[in-house]
């Protein structure tokens, strides 16, 4: 049976300065897909976005849609009316489009998201604005969702929520997240927008990750090659004589050819380099809170939390929108008084705080008097750099930096928050949400420079990975203004956390199965010949499935095989899985034989 394709780009160009956001680029979108659209900070995702619902025309090339298309787009800030209710925004005109199921609808949406029906859409804070945008564009019954950023200002819970409902929907989706856990759970193909093409890669974006390192190597490789060839034409035609003879006119136009293609080549956006000037040592003492308890009018949000935190602890904060993670990190820096109990902060103290509004930043003001106010030195460590050089290690060239803060993406955003924080010294890093807006890339910049900070990190995210990756204790919010200490990440949180009266959590569960399975008395199994010489001839056939992934995956890499022949697309991800499953089995066989042999 042939695949319907939803919407297909061929050869689609768009331009909004120097370099193309797509430069002839080919895509296809089929019923089904969960595509997790990713990209540098300002390689053109949004715009693409916006090409695909017909929001912006492209220069250049074609854009064809299914016909009845439906497609429903929530963007990174959703632009909804404030003097409307919530369910007034989910219903919309339904007599108008003689919709009379919606009102229904609207009403499931909002108890499953927990919306409050009647709110008006002006009080709403960030998390629930975005749910409720959430609810308007499945209230629409698309047959495409389009989503930017939709994990920004959502908590665990609604991450989770939207997890589901996408893993369940009838419709196919383009999401555009930073939220590596999030495309672990939902994506069916990685799009990587690059230069103006777009590159697929079947499966999530731990399949892409590997995929990915060996296509770069392979780009570097021919690019190498090239470069070779013309470096050997151009000593040749510094020669000069032979290269005027008739015979080599040929030779000579496909010089001229090579030029121009090197000339043409993009190369990879640099990363983004990362330091921190470092202040003086803190005490060893950061802050000690004595049985402190903050409430809101009747509300509380901290009760009876005693905790100390020191010098070099690395701590996130966890819990819903609303639980009170950013009140509770002003208590901890001596910002706001707690209603009760005492607070003790150590000295030499020199605090650099991320805010996940920007409040911090003024739009008047250029990049550089932003960075470095009075200036144009700034000390990192024992080096001294110019504010310029400086910028150009967040990826702002110096041409940009007179211009105006207002003029900046919410990625570069981001970045100029980073740049300006690390350009003063500090013993304490309060991040406030920073992973909102950057790029995968510079995440995983920001985790190495924060496993490696000497000082004291304070963190709130609700990006799971980057928990992990980064804290080595947790305060959680447990409710009702209960919170709780554990060590480890957002893993160990989810393992260690209460799970109802009389059960044990996930993690001892395990450890007492673990135990339980150490106590049985171990059987005398030994390795017999015929497994030995199995054992001995895994490698090779492990080498030769993964060469057969290799080879299908480099197919699929191409965006105009899921335009011209998606039955063949559809075939090759088949046969990918059917890999990826005689792997996972030879694998474990492979252990086993392991530990046999080993015993």
């Amino acid at each position: 049976m042939a695949v319907t394709t939803l919407v297909t780009l061929t050869n689609a160009q768009l331009a909004y300065g120097h370099h193309p956001l797509l430069d002839h680029a080919d895509f296809a979108v089929q019923p089904g897909e969960r595509i997790g659209l990713i990209g540098r900070n300002g390689a053109g995702k949004s715009s693409l976005l916006k090409v695909l619902d017909g929001r912006i025309v492209p220069d250049d090339g074609e854009v064809m849609r299914l016909g009845g298309l439906k497609i429903a787009t929530v963007e990174q800030e959703p632009d909804l009316d404030d003097s409307l209710t919530v369910f007034d925004i989910l219903c919309g005109d339904f007599n108008e489009n003689e919709d009379w199921q919606r009102p229904s609808r609207a009403q499931n949406l909002i108890e499953q998201l927990g919306l409050p029906t009647d709110a008006p859409v002006a009080g709403l804070s960030g998390g629930m604005r975005k749910r409720v945008a959430l609810a308007r564009a499945l209230a629409d019954e698309p047959d495409l969702l389009l989503l930017d950023e939709p994990t920004n200002h959502l908590d665990f819970d609604g991450i989770a929520w939207l997890a589901a409902l996408l893993l369940n929907a009838r419709c196919s989706a383009i999401i555009i997240t930073h939220d590596r856990r999030f495309l672990d759970e939902v994506a069916t193909r990685i799009v990587e927008l690059d230069r103006g093409q777009l590159f697929s890669f079947p499966g999530n974006f731990s399949a892409w990750q590997q995929r990915k390192a060996e296509w770069l190597e392979a780009e570097k490789q021919q690019n190498s090659k090239f470069d070779k060839v013309l470096a050997q034409e151009e000593a040749w035609i510094r020669q000069g004589v032979e290269a005027r003879r008739t015979r080599n006119e040929g030779r000579v136009r496909r010089l001229e050819q090579l030029r121009r293609d090197r000339a043409a080549r993009r190369e990879r956006v640099g990363n983004v380099t990362l330091a921190v000037a470092e202040g003086q040592r803190s005490g060893k003492l950061v802050a000690e809170l004595e049985n402190v308890s903050h409430q809101y009018g009747d509300h509380v949000v901290i009760r009876n939390l005693s905790t100390t935190i020191l010098r070099k602890d690395r701590i996130g904060l966890i819990g819903p929108n609303g639980a009170g993670k950013t009140t509770l990190l002003k208590i901890i820096l001596g910002q706001l008084q707690p209603s009760s109990g005492h607070v003790r902060l150590g000295t030499n103290l020199s605090v650099g705080y991320f805010d996940q509004m920007r409040a911090q930043l003024d739009e008047t003001a250029t990049l550089a008097d932003t960075i470095n106010p009075g200036s144009e030195w700034i000390e990192i460590g024992n080096q001294r750099k110019h504010v310029m050089s400086y910028m150009e290690d967040f990826l702002f060239p110096a041409a940009r930096a007179r211009s105006p803060v207002q003029s900046l993406s919410g990625g570069e955003r981001a970045r100029l928050v980073l740049a300006r924080l690390f350009a003063r010294p500090t013993n304490v890093l309060v991040m406030d949400e920073p992973t909102n807006d950057l790029d995968i890339e510079t995440l995983e910049l920001l985790e190495e420079l924060l496993q490696d900070y000497p000082g004291t990190v304070l963190l709130v995210s609700h990006d799971r990975a980057f928990l992990d990756n980064v804290i080595t204790q947790t305060i959680a919010a447990e409710g009702d203004g209960n919170w709780q200490e554990y060590v480890g990440g957002y893993d160990e949180w989810l393992a260690q956390r209460p799970t109802g009266k009389g059960k044990p959590s996930a993690k001892s569960a395990k450890t007492e199965a673990a135990s339980a399975e150490r106590s049985r008395p171990a059987k005398q199994n030994k390795i017999k010949a015929w497994e030995l010489r199995e054992l001995e001839e895994m490698p090779e056939a492990i080498a030769q499935l993964e060469a057969q992934q290799a080879s299908l995956a480099a197919r699929l890499a191409d965006g105009a095989l899921y335009r011209d022949a998606p039955d063949e697309a559809a075939r090759i991800n088949g046969q990918l899985q059917t890999l990826d499953s005689q792997l996972t089995e030879l694998f474990t066989r492979w252990e086993a034989l392991e530990e046999k042999r080993s015993s």
